[in-house]
């Protein structure tokens, strides 16, 4: 696989009890959605949330390349100012080829998760590239309202000249996800992020709140601004995600997001959705 030899392990182990869905299957996704899974990668330090006896279990997140890191393995070294480990570096995994996806896939790697900057071939962070705003719904609400959020969303960004494209988070929620030229810095991507936040909020005051409390979220959407700062990743679009049955970060059409008929899709369903349609974030 690119021209590596990859021992895998365990392959019938079962990491979704519920459904009996087993590692072999989780690494057979992965291959297969890999065309368009890399595009999201490449370039990307990556944080992974690991569950090595499945979902069932707490999982753990993981940021440094764990020991034994394959030597083709492409890793760089940045700096983590306030870790909650004291660590002054951290080696980053950044997945470039399926042969890494696949290694970490059998490390039970479930969850794939980004920031909205990229790394140089020198290894140097460059300005982010992308900008992120996480619907996420309050008790009482669901998809349907998150997609009317990400409606009203998507005019606000387009009066600025971005434009959003939507995808699932493969979880309760959505997200936005807007193409930068990669001039500001976070803070500013950030700050920018709060301003849109706090502008549907006072448009759509009964459905949508941009303060984090909490107490404040029953029956609206939270336009979460923060997934913007230099700090916080994202699941990246085509990652699995770790819950009771495996579902998938999905990318949608705008067609879908105004029906407001939205459920959760699985593995199986996104890559027949790929088959059929392409990858739906591209442009």
């Amino acid at each position: 696989m690119d021209g590596r030899e990859l021992e895998l392990s365990n392959l019938d182990k079962v990491l979704y009890p519920r459904t009996g869905w087993t590692k072999g299957e989780m690494i057979d996704y992965y291959v297969r959605v890999a065309p368009v899974l890399l595009r999201y990668l490449r370039g990307r330090p990556l944080t992974r949330i690991r569950h090595p006896n499945g979902v069932a279990e707490q999982g753990f997140f993981e940021k440094n390349a764990p020991a034994g890191t394959p030597d083709w393995v492409r890793t760089v070294t940045l700096p983590v100012p306030g870790s909650t480990r004291l660590r002054e570096t951290i080696d980053y995994v950044v997945v470039e080829d399926v042969a890494t996806l696949v290694w970490l896939a059998n490390l039970a790697a479930i969850e794939l998760h980004t920031p909205q900057w990229r790394v140089s071939r020198a290894g140097k962070p460059a300005a982010p590239d992308l900008l992120v705003a996480d619907l996420d719904p309050g008790p009482g609400v669901g998809l349907a309202e998150c997609a009317l959020v990400a409606v009203a969303a998507r005019e606000r960004f387009a009066l600025d000249g971005l434009a959003a494209a939507p995808k699932t988070s493969g979880r309760k929620g959505m997200q936005l996800v807007c193409r930068l030229p990669g001039r500001d810095t976070s803070d500013q991507i950030s700050e920018y992020a709060k301003t849109v936040a706090e502008d549907l909020e006072r448009a759509l005051p009964e459905l949508v709140v941009s303060r984090m409390a909490r107490n404040l979220r029953a029956g609206k959407v939270f336009f979460d601004w923060s997934q913007n700062a230099a700090a916080k990743t994202t699941v990246a679009a085509y990652s699995l995600r770790a819950g009771d049955v495996p579902t998938v970060s999905a990318p949608l059409s705008w067609a879908e997001v105004e029906s407001g008929r939205l459920a959760p899709l699985g593995p199986d369903e996104v890559l027949a959705r790929v088959a059929a349609d392409g990858d739906l974030l591209a442009a």
